[in-house]
């Protein structure tokens, strides 16, 4: 579950709630860490003879929001905050509305952008309560990965970019700070993640046939690379795997004994 999918969120929303891509509840629009916030793009544009109303692009529909969207054990989800993060959400499931031809159902994404807000609130709490915390090594690591994602130039760069999105120096490192603190209850959580050989030959044998799948429907993939070689990408991709599967079972778990109030 790599800093750079998380944070790269963080930079778009304007807050901590990318942690939905491993902690939403199930049939909440929770997917696996390596899958949310890179989404496989549309197979292409929509036709020149498609609807012209399809391509329309929609607009984030906040009206209604209340001052405070939730309440975690006490802590509070600020409107601010919320539509902060779900114009973030909001923008990339809009362009890939646009182009699929698919109406957004914005009722939906609402609920699953304060359902992550939620999760993300109460992995933070758990990792108040063990006490772990962000070394500063880890903070600008995770600050410099962020960068180099973002494709700016510059840590200076990518702080006023930030700034202009609203968030300040100070609340972009504690959010960083936040994101690094939930890693490591993570990694507690998840135990070993490195995947096993009969694993990744079985993740590799299922990749392959994807191909051949899409192939025989006509469709255009890139050719996956030898076993040996497609191993490094499968073993992170396993290892994302499996601790957004340990992240989701703390998070309903935790989300079992916790005082949660939703007012949206």
């Amino acid at each position: 579950m790599s800093s750079k999918k998380w944070l790269l969120a963080l930079a778009v929303a304007g807050s901590i709630s990318a942690v939905t891509a491993c902690s939403a509840p199930a049939g909440e629009g929770g997917n696996s860490a390596s899958t949310q916030q890179e989404a496989p793009a549309p197979s292409g544009a929509a036709s020149e003879g498609a609807n012209p109303e399809a391509q329309e692009m929609p607009k984030p529909d906040t009206e209604g929001v209340p001052d405070v969207v939730a309440e975690v054990n006490g802590e509070k989800i600020a409107k601010k905050d919320f539509v902060a993060a779900y114009e973030g959400q909001f923008q990339q499931m809009a362009m890939q509305s646009q182009m699929s031809g698919q109406k957004l159902d914005q009722d939906k994404l609402k609920d699953q952008t304060v359902e992550g807000m939620i999760s993300s609130i109460l992995l933070t709490q758990e990792a108040d309560n063990r006490g772990l915390e962000a070394p500063k090594k880890e903070v600008d690591s995770t600050l410099d990965e962020l960068v180099k994602s973002s494709q700016l130039k510059s840590k200076d760069e990518f702080l006023a970019a930030m700034k202009d999105q609203g968030m300040d120096e100070k609340t972009v490192m504690s959010e960083i700070e936040k994101q690094v603190r939930v890693e490591a209850l993570v990694a507690e959580e998840s135990g070993d993640t490195k995947p096993t050989e009969e694993e990744l030959k079985k993740a590799y044998d299922q990749a392959k046939a994807q191909q051949e799948q899409m192939k025989q429907q006509g469709g255009q993939g890139a050719e996956i690379p030898p076993f040996e070689e497609a191993k490094p990408a499968l073993e992170e991709q396993l290892k994302s795997q499996k601790q957004g599967e340990a992240a989701q079972a703390l998070v309903k778990d935790l989300r079992a004994d916790a005082d949660v109030k939703i007012h949206l």
